[in-house]
């Protein structure tokens, strides 16, 4: 359940089939609300269309059920507001910055501007409309995104054998070498050029396992450490790096120095192998053991060779070679040295060159990404401007023929409140059949004690209940 998508295939199996309570099955026409979610996802409201049967609402999700006279396609566009946003944020509760919850009593607690049934579903087809014209250029720019990084996966791929250069002659080579290792296919290469071990042109380490007790010794030096999520394909995120204390040797040992390779050793098995290049940018800095380190040895290659290469035809070498287990893949390192690397001509200034091709020919396409991203950006703020004109008022005009807000305010009263006492009622009722069911007669010496009630697999919870189900991923 996310931002206006329903995905029914995402759920849980019940293992015991007694507690299945139809109150709380999922229905076409119902809005759901996810009440606890990531902080971009909280609150995040959809309006259930097909759906198949016996799916149940989960304990992390409300239902909303609109009164009479309130169009459900324009009270989730409410949801979605920039005001409910705001509102939702300013509730939202929870320490951990990927995890908010939001309670029911703070959601009915926002204040919603009710116009005329007929005023509503003209707001609602005018922001459909405007809303499917928005998704259809996302859509466009999000298959350009696509398209330019296969294209980058290329031009990477190309630079980093050699051939991008116009001059160059491909030709089909493979490592020379006793390794026993599948390599499978690899890519030709430029004429000069040749096939190595990455343990043959470069030094490859781990890095630090954290120590909870030198993170509370003082006299050890506190530096920066990256960690898996610094490391992204083709670039470094530096946002936020952490700090670890660890012994001067360790230091020492493990400091980067520019023109390091880090690669990730671990996460999702497409991200195997990914990284970049150190450049200095942080004094002092080391990083974690789930990631390795390629130090490249006397100048064997340049490091934006070799990073491109990495990033891009290693990466099917990299999934080929990891181990899975239940949620993550990973490497090792003894793997890692035996990756197969292209080698360019020992001259530097030809290496540059290279490089140099490389480089001008990928900021066109960073030039278009960014513009993509921005496209993006614009579509996230236009849907933002689109919701908060219309919940102003100031999208679709008005019709003195409507009936006004007031008369179907006092309709929605009068249904609540005869819900209420029908439930009231209800409640009651069951109450005096649970007393009365206590009751039991007295039986005789000679009666024989009443056999054990069989435990019914078709009677549901009580209305309004919860309890702790057991359940399972199901495929």
């Amino acid at each position: 359940m996310t931002w206006g998508e329903f995905r029914p295939g995402e759920n849980k199996a019940l293992l015991d089939e007694g507690l299945v309570n139809p109150s709380y099955e999922i229905r076409a026409g119902d809005i759901l609300v996810s009440r606890a979610n990531t902080v971009e996802h909280v609150g995040a409201p959809v309006l259930v269309g097909k759906v198949r049967p016996r799916l149940l609402l989960s304990d992390k999700s409300l239902r909303f059920k609109p009164g009479s006279g309130v169009d459900r396609d324009w009270f989730t566009y409410w949801l979605r507001s920039p005001a409910v946003r705001k509102a939702v944020a300013a509730k939202a509760s929870g320490t951990s910055d990927s995890m908010r919850n939001i309670s029911q009593p703070d959601l009915k607690a926002i204040a919603i501007p009710v116009p005329p049934t007929g005023e509503q579903r003209r707001m609602a087809a005018a922001i459909g409309g405007q809303l499917m014209r928005l998704d259809a250029i996302e859509t466009r720019l999000r298959a350009a995104q696509g398209y330019l990084e296969k294209l980058q996966d290329i031009v990477m791929a190309s630079a980093a054998t050699g051939v991008l250069a116009w001059d160059a002659d491909p030709q089909d080579m493979s490592v020379a070498d006793k390794s026993s290792i599948n390599d499978r296919t690899l890519p030709p290469l430029a004429a000069g050029w040749r096939w190595a071990r990455l343990q043959d042109i470069a030094e490859v380490v781990g890095g630090v396992t954290k120590d909870s007790k030198n993170q509370h010794d003082p006299e050890l030096p506190e530096v920066p450490y990256l960690r898996v999520a610094n490391a992204q394909r083709a670039r470094l995120d530096l946002s936020q790096v952490t700090k670890i204390r660890v012994p001067p040797k360790v230091l020492e040992r493990l400091r980067l120095r520019d023109g390091d390779l880090l690669m990730a050793e671990g996460g999702d098995r497409d991200k195997l192998g990914r990284g970049w290049i150190w450049e200095n940018q942080i004094d002092d800095c080391i990083h974690q053991n789930h990631l390795f380190r390629a130090r490249i040895r006397d100048e064997a290659t340049h490091p934006k060779l070799l990073g491109w290469y990495v990033n891009s035809t290693a990466r099917r070498w990299f999934e080929a070679h990891g181990k899975q287990s239940v949620n993550l893949a990973s490497i090792s390192m003894s793997k890692v040295k035996l990756l197969p690397v292209p080698v360019p001509p020992a001259d530097a200034q030809e290496q540059a060159e290279y490089v140099q091709l490389g480089e001008r020919v990928l900021a066109r396409f960073d030039r278009l990404a960014a513009a993509c991203g921005n496209g993006l950006a614009h579509v996230t703020a236009l849907r933002r401007a689109l919701l908060a004109e219309a919940f102003a008022g100031r999208l679709v005009p008005q019709d003195p023929e409507d009936e006004p807000a007031e008369d179907l305010l006092k309709r929605i009263r009068a249904e609540r409140e005869a819900a209420e006492a029908d439930h009231k009622a209800s409640r009651r009722a069951a109450s005096r059949t649970k007393r009365q069911s206590h009751v039991q007669p007295k039986a005789s010496a000679g009666d024989e004690a009443p056999p054990p009630p069989t435990r019914s697999t078709t009677t549901p919870l009580p209305e309004g209940e919860q309890t702790a189900l057991p359940m399972e991923f199901t495929a």
